[in-house]
């Protein structure tokens, strides 16, 4: 591995400690899912879908696309802003095949901004390995210092 691929321990730190972040999360407490941050600018959501997010017809509901494909686009953002939550500003998916049922990975990539607004998109892949949605979102900064966030500091930080 070329060393200027090798992340810096304040990184790793910063990567671990947004995990905690995501896991603190009472609304991801209804979910099973876990998010794991692969480098600067990359996520990765596992999230298993069952009939309890189904609507009507039968497959899942629009709300969870969304749900996988802004935290994988958020994460993989905030992995460069070490000091400050960031915010959903906007977001755009789009959805390209149902899903039942199983194991779907949402993966995140940071596309640009470094400073105030950052970018980054999202896909969705089921257990067959067909991408099933895609999503590409708009990050600010905001207020919130996240070693102010509980889940953020975590025991031990």
């Amino acid at each position: 591995m070329p060393p200027e691929s090798v992340p810096m321990p304040g990184a790793e730190q910063h990567y671990r400690s947004l995990e905690r972040l995501y896991a603190s999360a009472p609304i991801n407490q209804k979910f099973q899912s876990q998010l794991a941050i692969e480098g600067e600018g990359r996520s990765r959501l596992t999230f298993t879908i069952d009939q309890a997010s189904y609507h009507a017809a039968g497959a899942a509901h629009g709300t969870i696309y969304f749900k996988m494909l802004d935290d994988a686009a958020f994460y993989a953002a905030n992995t460069l802003a070490t000091d400050r939550f960031l915010l959903t500003t906007s977001f755009n998916l789009h959805f390209t095949k149902p899903v039942r049922e199983g194991k779907v990975v949402a993966e995140g990539r940071w596309i640009s901004g470094k400073r105030r607004v950052f970018v980054a998109e999202s896909r969705l892949v089921d257990e067959e390995g067909d991408e099933i949605g895609r999503g590409t979102g708009t990050f600010m900064r905001s207020r919130i210092a996240l070693s102010s966030l509980d889940g953020y500091a975590g025991a031990g930080s």
